[in-house]
């Protein structure tokens, strides 16, 4: 985890906590494998992390100066190796949660390209098919998140099926 100035917690009026001062961003990256299903990148995220021991996606807090889309790519790039070079922005959904906000960019690339985890953060990094997914033991605030995030990519998909 690299030092930004985005780094602290904020609190909500429910009393929970979230992760940046200025809001966070993550990549949900989606592609398909040879026989066309649709499977996306999840990150296993380490048992000493807020909420450890769940599934979720690549992301963090967002810096002063970062627009959330460069926060979520620097994150990812943080947190995972691989070869994130060849993407296309399929769209975006904001969790706004008032003094605090989640971006959740949805990312397509060519192919099941392979990654790992790329610091502590992450036990896992892994290509899940779209329909495992919630079968995992999901963070909780993208449990939620999820249909929604569903939705959105059907939308931006050919035909609204998700292959």
């Amino acid at each position: 985890m690299q030092e930004g100035d985005g780094n602290g917690w904020v609190k909500l009026a429910d009393g929970s906590r979230r992760w940046g001062l200025y809001g966070a961003a993550g990549l949900l990256l989606y592609a398909t494998d040879m026989a066309g299903s649709g499977h996306v990148l999840l990150q296993h995220r380490a048992g000493w992390t807020h909420m450890g021991d769940t599934w979720g996606i690549p992301g963090g807090a967002r810096n002063r100066d970062e627009t959330p889309l460069e926060a979520a790519v620097r994150e990812f790039r943080e947190e995972v190796s691989g070869d994130l070079e060849d993407y296309t922005v399929l769209g975006s959904h904001e969790q706004d949660l008032t003094v605090w906000r989640y971006d959740t960019f949805l990312l397509r690339v060519p192919a099941l390209t392979p990654f790992r985890p790329g610091n502590s953060e992450s036990e896992e990094i892994r290509w899940v098919g779209v329909d495992e997914a919630e079968a995992l033991p999901l963070l909780p605030a993208f449990r939620t998140v999820w249909p929604h995030l569903l939705a959105d990519l059907r939308s931006a998909t050919v035909g609204g099926d998700l292959l």
